[in-house]
């Protein structure tokens, strides 16, 4: 059961600092590149609230744009920390990775590659499940010919596969239900008609890196709301609003309970290059703690450009 929990909530796992000595932490704000014209009324623009919650609930593209990097080149930095009990940086790993594809041959090569401090275990395996989920999920798309671009052993993933699931769901296809992972899995249908209670809607418009006219959807827990009815706090999306297109995602999950504690955020925005959509900026930020444990504490930053096909 300790396990379970550990490996489903995996994700859930990510901390920045404030102090000057550590990393700048970010903006918990929604999309750092979106400016925010102002509040608006959906009916006047012939949409309506179901529209937009159609809308999460349906995409496909959002993940989709993450499947584009494995046919794409591209320049990749990431920047891993990871954190003591006291939040002093203990741990750091930094990539930056130019991967290219070339008649549907990838080949990834390092521009730059620095570790230090307790990042891996005496077995090459990374200290932290957070770091492991990590390299499941974002880092997948360089590997060449199963390598591992941030030079860790892997771990048993067809053990883990089924958890890994879960997290794509979270991410990817957040207010849908995700069985299996103990004490929230009825609280993340946050659009069923148990869960829409505990929230408000909030719509406004605004500009994407300075001229993509877009939506901003905003799914907050009310002020009334006790704090363990819901693990998603926020999640919000950013339309385009020629295309509704989801071009961003801000989520907040937090929860607190006697076996898990864990508030986390994290940040996802997408770009258009050549008719195609491509991550090009992901930030998480968080922790989490359940007995028997060594509390996890990591923050991530992967910055993507320069993509072509």
């Amino acid at each position: 059961m300790k396990k379970s929990v550990l490996l489903a909530l995996t994700f859930l796992l990510f901390a920045f600092t404030s102090k000057a000595q550590q990393v700048k932490r970010f903006n918990p704000d929604t999309i750092r590149t979106i400016v925010i014209d102002s509040p608006i009324n959906i009916h006047s623009h012939k949409l309506n609230v179901q529209d937009f919650i159609d809308a999460v609930l349906n995409d496909t593209s959002f993940y989709q744009a993450f499947r584009n990097m494995k046919k794409a080149s591209f320049v990749a930095e990431n920047y891993i920390y990871t954190y003591d009990k006291h939040n002093k940086i203990d741990g750091k790993i930094y990539r930056k990775i130019k991967r290219t594809d070339v008649g549907g041959i990838p080949k990834v090569e390092y521009q730059a590659k620095r570790d230090s401090g307790n990042v891996y275990k005496k077995d090459g395996k990374y200290q932290l499940y957070t770091v492991n989920m990590f390299d499941y999920i974002f880092t997948n798309a360089y590997n060449t010919n199963g390598s591992n671009p941030l030079g860790a052993k892997s771990t048993n993933g067809s053990k883990d596969q089924s958890y890994k699931d879960k997290l794509k769901t979270l991410i990817f296809a957040p207010g849908h239900r995700v069985d299996g992972i103990p004490f929230i899995s009825n609280k993340t249908e946050i659009f069923s008609p148990d869960m829409r209670q505990y929230y408000d809607y909030q719509f406004a418009r605004g500009k994407y890196l300075d001229s993509i006219p877009v939506y901003r959807f905003r799914v907050i827990q009310k002020l009334s709301t006790a704090d363990n009815d819901v693990v998603i706090k926020e999640l919000t999306t950013i339309f385009d609003t020629r295309t509704f297109q989801i071009l961003g995602r801000y989520v907040n999950l937090k929860y607190h309970n006697m076996f898990i504690d864990f508030d986390v955020q994290m940040n996802m925005e997408l770009n258009r290059f050549n008719g195609e959509l491509y991550p090009t900026k992901i930030t998480y930020q968080g922790n989490w703690d359940i007995p028997f444990h060594k509390t996890e504490r990591a923050s991530f930053l992967i910055v993507q450009k320069e993509f072509t096909r």
